[in-house]
């Protein structure tokens, strides 16, 4: 069975020495993605301090990764969200929602609060599962 990886300019997949996503046959798993702006060798956080549109970017960021790979939102089966603060939890399962929506609204979730991350200004971190089928 082949497996495909796909990186970007995140500095943390070159620190670290994981891709973005990977697909092995039909299925594509993406990496833990957050708001870090992917076209950029060093750090930048977009949105700080803002967990709507921080989940909006990671989660574009993360279909983004998908169709590279040959799937689509559509083949999306499981969302996982890390969120830092628990007040910002209606706002990343908002911007979960509008990203998602359009696609055939299939997908299993889970929402885990009280994290930290590698940087303080990152409030949302999402990993993405996909079937193509």
């Amino acid at each position: 069975m082949q497996t495909t990886a796909y990186r970007t300019k995140n500095p943390y997949e070159a620190l670290f020495g994981y891709s973005r996503a990977v697909r092995r046959g039909s299925h594509i798993f993406v990496s833990g993605t957050t708001s870090l702006s992917p076209h950029s060798a060093t750090p930048i956080i977009q949105h700080p301090g803002d967990a709507y549109h921080q989940t909006l970017a990671a989660l574009t960021e993360s279909i983004s990764a998908i169709e590279k790979l040959g799937g689509t939102k559509e083949d999306v089966v499981r969302v996982r969200l890390f969120v830092a603060r628990h007040e910002d939890c209606d706002d990343v399962g908002r911007g979960m929602k509008e990203v998602l929506a359009d696609g055939n609204g299939a997908w299993a979730a889970t929402m885990i609060v009280g994290v930290a991350f590698v940087r303080e200004e990152m409030l949302v971190e999402v990993e993405v599962d996909a079937v193509v089928l």
